[in-house]
């Protein structure tokens, strides 16, 4: 029976222990939500006290959401509501700035939507500073310094080159901003224009003559098409003369040709020693045969002795006749021993 009594007790005191913990925390939960209610109503924000709750067991930061309700209706943007802040918060995005962009949107009579805003905001482009760009307009360095570059060169029809340093004017158009290329584009796009406009002009002189040719070339190309900005102007800040490239890749152009003549008189030496080397030895092969056929010669005549074709008188005509050809070759300074004869 006491047992039983006990339990009781214990239960009774668990009981009261843990409606003691949620009361603690209904009521922690009351105070902050009222506090912030108690804002929102002299502010006439319209945000209900159940909403607060409900943003608090969502994880939403009730206090942001409140702060930035109350910074729109101030500035008469009624049509934000407050699932719209805490849909865009739980989305991942900066509900602060959306607000404060719309404003600033607002005041200088851009038409810029909420929806367009947040749009922006979670397409990680900075909606405040794209507004700010939109009312105050942006110079762009190109080529960008941070890139290591600081000037765009480029070489006239002369083959003088020179290089130019260009500002561009920029300012944000915001129903491109989704999509819409970055500031890469736009000094990619400049720059090639200055390549091309300055790569037309007859000579360097005429670029350093009238530098202003190449901003209005360039202008009138539309290179903000498919970006984010739309260019106001662009303008020559600095051109400077360069090397001679035409005389450089000239020389270089000879250099490659004289190595090129050599290689191919060097291929033409080479045959000509190969087919030398070749004839000497056609020439080594033919007097070879020339010996052995000389060599034939007593052959033939002891043959002819032998079958009787041949006479002892024929024979001394023959050798007279040699020795009177070798006589006239000396008397003659031919010390050259006639082909086809032999001593005896």
């Amino acid at each position: 029976m006491t047992g039983s009594i006990l339990a009781v007790a214990v239960g009774w005191w668990i009981v009261i222990i843990v409606l003691g913990v949620v009361t603690i925390f209904l009521l922690s939960l009351i105070t902050q939500a009222f506090g912030l209610w108690i804002q929102a109503f002299f502010a006439r924000a319209k945000i209900t006290f159940r909403e607060l709750i409900g943003m608090r067991f969502r994880k939403v930061d009730a206090r942001l959401i409140v702060l930035s309700k109350i910074q729109a209706v101030q500035a008469n943007l009624d049509f934000i509501t407050t699932p719209d802040l805490e849909s865009h918060y739980l989305a991942g995005g900066r509900v602060r700035n959306v607000i404060v962009a719309l404003i600033a949107a607002n005041r200088a009579n851009i038409n810029l939507s909420f929806k367009t805003a947040t749009a922006i905001d979670l397409a990680g482009r900075d909606i405040l500073e794209a507004v700010q760009t939109s009312v105050n307009p942006k110079v762009i360095d190109c080529p960008n310094p941070a890139g290591g570059r600081t000037t765009i060169d480029a070489v006239a029809k002369d083959g003088i080159q020179v290089k130019a340093k260009a500002r561009v004017t920029v300012r944000a158009n915001i129903d491109r901003l989704v999509g819409g290329a970055t500031e890469e584009t736009i000094i990619a796009r400049v720059g090639e224009g200055i390549v091309t406009t300055i790569g037309s002009a007859e000579n360097y002189k005429a670029v350093l003559e009238n530098p202003d040719q190449i901003s209005k070339k360039v202008l009138a190309k539309g290179l903000d098409a498919g970006t984010a900005f739309s260019i106001l102007s662009i303008d020559i800040a600095d051109v400077d003369v360069g090397e001679n490239i035409g005389a450089k890749l000239q020389a270089d152009q000879a250099e490659a040709d004289k190595r090129r003549f050599q290689a191919e008189a060097e291929k033409r030496r080479a045959m000509a020693m190969a087919l030398e080397q070749e004839m000497k030895a056609r020439t080594q092969e033919n007097r070879a045969k020339v010996v052995e056929a000389e060599a034939e010669v007593p052959r033939a005549i002891a043959e002819a002795f032998r079958k009787g074709n041949l006479g002892i008188m024929d024979y001394y005509r023959l050798k007279n006749i040699q020795a009177d050809t070798t006589m006239r070759q000396k008397i003659g300074g031919d010390t050259a021993q006639p082909e086809g004869s032999e001593q005896t």
